[in-house]
């Protein structure tokens, strides 16, 4: 097993440092909203402010929009952190963590990282990526502590239901381990997005942030939900990392959300134009065999023939578009096609994938 000093995130360090290109279809949220668009003067900006365990009203604002109380509410720099924050604050090293499998990395990596013994359980292709409650109830254990799954799917967009997450809570419950939803790409609902899985139950946490489904990236305004007697916890972990947050970031997420109506409706454009593109190149394809959601902003389509890297290198050296090999997510044959981005660079992106497609069947 890897060290803990030793550890790191291979995805992240790919996609910081391998995953850009003309086209890029490998990024997975909205394209960055422009600070220019909204309505933030210099004078309603300062470098310090309070010190305290989150800043009041940004909580409320959080909180109201998730319909909660503040109380259950832990501000964090973004889905990640929270993420790290939800784990750090549910169990201890030794302790058996059930992660669905295929998963976003860092989630597996942050459970290893904080020391647990690490399980899985599959979301078959053959299913849709659905979540098998039979599956879930064969993995768990009567020392587990903590099962972790995304909603959306990372990375497939495959969506579970209430019925479904409920049930999840109810095998949970009956041996003493706790849910952990993270819910970032949950927000491309938008004003259709359903309940959070909090409402559901004392068992459940829930991550989510501003950064996937509205181009808020740079503000890094995430959060963590939770009872308040673990928000309490998570509040006092936070100290060993972060202690303040940046206070400019606070103020502009204060704003964000009072104008987050505007804000929606320009990355729900961008979907509406970048869906259509994405399911006339999917209906096209014999050479793929895909899962197609309907919501979000990623696909996760299979390879048929040949070998994942060897396509993707071509299609970044010879057609300047990226996508995110499948490796990432323990499934090599897959790759993650991302919609959030500008809707000319995401139909030529979309384009040049099938040139390279054609090129690579042609090859073979």
């Amino acid at each position: 097993m890897t060290l803990r000093s030793q550890m790191s995130s291979p995805y992240m360090e790919w996609a910081k440092l391998n995953s850009s290109a003309k086209y890029n279809l490998a990024t997975s949220g909205i394209m960055s909203y422009p600070l220019a668009e909204l309505p933030v003067l210099v004078e309603d900006l300062e470098i310090n402010g309070p010190d305290s365990y989150g800043y009041k009203p940004l909580l409320e604002r959080i909180a109201r929009y998730n319909n909660v109380s503040p109380d259950c509410v832990v501000t964090a720099a973004g889905t990640s952190l929270a993420n790290h924050l939800a784990m750090a604050g549910t169990f201890d090293p030794g302790d058996e963590v059930l992660v669905e499998h295929p998963t976003y990395e860092l989630l597996e990596t942050t459970a290893l990282y904080l020391g647990a013994k690490l399980r899985r359980f599959e979301r078959r292709f053959a299913d849709g990526f659905r979540i098998d409650l039979a599956e879930v109830e064969r993995n768990i254990t009567p020392t587990m502590k903590l099962i972790a799954l995304t909603n959306l799917h990372n990375p497939s967009g495959a969506y579970a239901d209430e019925a479904t997450l409920r049930a999840v809570g109810e095998l949970a419950k009956a041996h003493g381990a706790l849910v952990l939803v993270d819910e970032v790409y949950l927000e491309t609902f938008y004003e259709d997005r359903p309940p959070t899985a909090l409402q559901l139950g004392d068992q459940f946490l829930v991550t989510s942030s501003l950064t996937k489904a509205f181009g808020l990236s740079g503000v890094r305004c995430g959060w963590v939900l939770a009872n308040p007697d673990l928000c309490h916890r998570m509040r006092r972990i936070h100290d060993l990392y972060g202690v303040n947050p940046a206070h400019p970031a606070d103020l502009i997420s204060v704003i964000a959300f009072d104008n987050l109506d505007k804000v929606a409706a320009r990355a729900q454009e961008i979907l509406q134009t970048n869906r259509p593109e994405l399911d006339t190149f999917l209906d096209a394809r014999r050479d793929l065999d895909f899962v197609r959601p309907d919501h979000g902003t990623v696909v996760f389509p299979r390879l048929r023939h040949g070998n994942l890297e060897d396509f993707a290198e071509l299609l970044r050296e010879k057609y300047e578009t990226s996508i995110v090999p499948g490796r990432f997510f323990d499934m090599p044959q897959h790759f993650r096609i991302g919609i959030g981005g500008d809707p000319e660079m995401t139909r030529e992106g979309l384009h040049r994938l099938a040139l390279a497609l054609d090129e690579y069947a042609a090859r073979a």
